[in-house]
């Protein structure tokens, strides 16, 4: 399932709110930064890559990648948070397995996530 647009940041004035108040984890392969905002109904993911990434074609083929992974666990966000994603410029290396593990860990180190029920 794709996450509708309006999950999606879109303003750089997020993006720096998120980068400035918010609390961030870094990995070998991704930064997940999350701030926790009264004003939002539901969350909001954002994407950040550089061109320390690769050509252009990797660094959709991994954002293409990251969405995905936040389409298969945005149910379990907690909402009214933003949740920033940065790829670091070993995540070509990685695999999709890779990439969803280190996020999911993050994610939880932050208290993103909602525990799952056993």
């Amino acid at each position: 399932m794709r996450l509708p647009r309006k999950f999606s940041m879109k303003s750089r004035a997020e993006f720096a709110q998120v980068r400035e108040l918010g609390r961030s984890r870094s990995g070998r392969y991704l930064v997940v930064s999350v701030l926790e905002s009264d004003e939002l109904e539901h969350f909001k993911y954002g994407l950040i890559t550089t061109k320390k990434i690769g050509k252009a074609h990797q660094r959709n083929y991994l954002r293409r990648v990251v969405r995905s992974i936040m389409s298969d666990h945005g149910g379990q966000v907690i909402g009214n948070r933003y949740v920033v994603t940065i790829l670091r410029w070993r995540a070509p290396e990685a695999t999709y397995e890779q990439l969803e593990r280190e996020w999911l860990k993050l994610a939880r180190k932050l208290g993103a996530l909602q525990e799952e029920e056993s």
